[in-house]
């Protein structure tokens, strides 16, 4: 199995939602219930392999699989992953749970429908992080589109319209950038779509900016970075918790992942060159972003904004050059794919009850459901950066790196630790504490065990990842080590 383990959790759960389907009679959403939970499970434990039988002291792509697909252009079906995409797609089909499970009772309107868009989107999104063809990756990524595009559309909020044709809208357009530059560099490797290749390419330096900032645009929509950020406020808050979970903890990554995958080993001197391009955008991001997170009355536009805040670290990590930011770039991706995974949870479960996303809306939250208000402080102190939770390793390390290049751009990062702290806080304490002086806060009902059961997973790894991160540092250290080294050649 292990040969074609990657195929098996790529198309598993896309056969599967497609079967999922075939249940959409209102008195057969609980066989779709069931069959979609029982699929879901399935893919987690057939991705611990990835983990348990991967190599940490090589670079090179592991549990490959090759197949010529479309031969006339050499396109091939061809899988592979490294230190850097197998705990994307371990996150994957954690968070795919996860959501399951969250949505279970919520979601009474086509359950069939809903719960096999997010098994598809599992698999296309698996084979996202896996593709090492360039036109197999660039499907996925753009096939990816569709069933979040329906999640919002269908399930959403009163402006999803609007909001679904917004997100559709600029991450196609950034694609479309992505296709011209994949196309041209079939042309310069010799007719090979493997993106292997083109990490071998000289390209002069002119044609390495036009190439990267081709990459750039498809990659910063989907982070996203600013000026290219106001699709995901709107989209969060029309999407139901089940797409803003998956739409925080994974979409955004595979931003990030494109970047370390395309712009850097494709484009080296380019991103070498436009670095301080990048970087000034990403503190923008951290600083700027985080503000505007201050003054947000609804709790998902907040957590939404945070997210753009954190994602900048991580694309400040990338840009560099140096292991430690690297590492804690990396980090901060799974630990983010965690902590807002949890935060949307949380507003979902208060919305759940009470119909409204409005921090005025709440208040002594912590009286009336102590459970609860365990988990969310508990997840709201993790997205502050507090000691002991993954929040604080990948913020720490980046500022770490940023330190080695200069002390002005780590001081100017190091006030996200004190902006999140603030917005966090701001939320926590007119949420949960203070009088319960609302008859429908009062009237609340604590955490059942199916929201006890998916708040505890993304617990147990949020503490984790945060006491004990060196298991996940093993696993992307040499890949990390490997790209940098390469950069670093082409440079000199």
């Amino acid at each position: 199995m292990s040969n074609y383990l990657l195929s098996i959790l790529i198309w598993l759960p896309i056969i599967g939602g497609v079967g999922v389907l075939f249940f959409s009679k209102p008195e057969q959403a609980g066989t779709a219930r069931w069959l979609s939970l029982g699929i879901s499970l399935l893919v987690l434990a057939l991705s611990i392999p990835l983990w348990t039988g991967f190599d940490t002291s090589t670079a090179a792509m592991q549990f490959v699989e090759k197949a010529d697909w479309i031969t006339r252009f050499k396109i091939q079906y061809h899988l592979g992953v490294d230190g850097i995409a197998m705990p994307l797609i371990l996150l994957t089909t954690l968070l795919t749970l996860v959501v399951v499970i969250a949505g279970w009772e919520v979601i009474q309107k086509r359950v069939a429908q809903y719960f096999a868009a997010f098994l598809i989107m599992e698999g296309v999104m698996i084979g996202v992080f896996a593709a090492q063809d360039a036109i197999l990756f660039y499907l996925f990524w753009e096939v990816m589109l569709i069933p979040m595009f329906l999640i919002i559309g269908i399930w959403g909020g009163p402006n999803r319209i609007y909001a679904t044709i917004k997100f559709f809208l600029y991450t196609l357009l950034g694609s479309l950038l992505m296709l011209v530059a994949l196309l041209y560099l079939y042309n310069k490797s010799g007719g090979s779509f493997a993106i292997a290749d083109y990490h071998q390419l000289a390209l002069p330096m002119g044609v390495q900016k036009w190439i990267f900032m081709a990459f750039f645009m498809a990659f910063a929509v989907k982070v996203p970075m600013v000026p290219v950020h106001t699709w995901l406020p709107d989209a969060h808050v029309e999407a139901p918790t089940g797409g803003s979970v998956i739409l925080a903890a994974i979409m955004l990554k595979m931003g990030g992942y494109g970047f370390l995958r395309f712009n850097l080993p494709i484009t080296p001197d380019a991103s070498h060159e436009l670095a301080g391009f990048v970087i000034t955008l990403s503190l923008i991001a951290v600083i700027y972003i985080a503000f505007v997170a201050l003054v947000q009355g609804d709790m998902k536009k907040l957590i939404a904004y945070s997210s753009i805040s954190h994602m900048g670290f991580a694309t400040l990590g990338f840009f560099l050059f140096n292991q430690m930011a690297l590492e804690g770039a990396m980090v901060q991706m799974i630990s983010h794919g965690f902590i807002s995974g949890a935060m949307f949870l949380a507003v979902g479960v208060l919305y759940d009850r009470l119909h409204s996303r409005e921090i005025a809306a709440y208040g002594g939250v912590a009286k009336v459901m102590p459970k609860f208000a365990f988990f969310a402080v508990l997840f709201a102190m993790a997205n502050a950066g507090l000691p002991g939770t993954s929040g604080f390793v990948g913020e720490f390390l980046v500022i770490l790196g940023t330190f080695q290049v200069s002390g002005w751009l780590a001081a100017l990062a190091a006030l996200t630790l004190i902006l999140g702290a603030a917005y966090t806080l701001w939320m926590v304490k007119r949420v949960m504490f203070g009088a319960v002086d609302k008859d429908s806060v009062a009237g609340l009902l604590d955490l059942n065990r199916r929201e006890m059961l998916f708040m505890s997973i993304l617990a147990v790894f949020t503490l984790a990842l945060g006491l004990w991160p060196n298991p996940l540092l093993d696993v992307m250290r040499v890949t990390l080590e490997n790209l940098l080294e390469h950069v670093a050649v082409s440079k000199l």
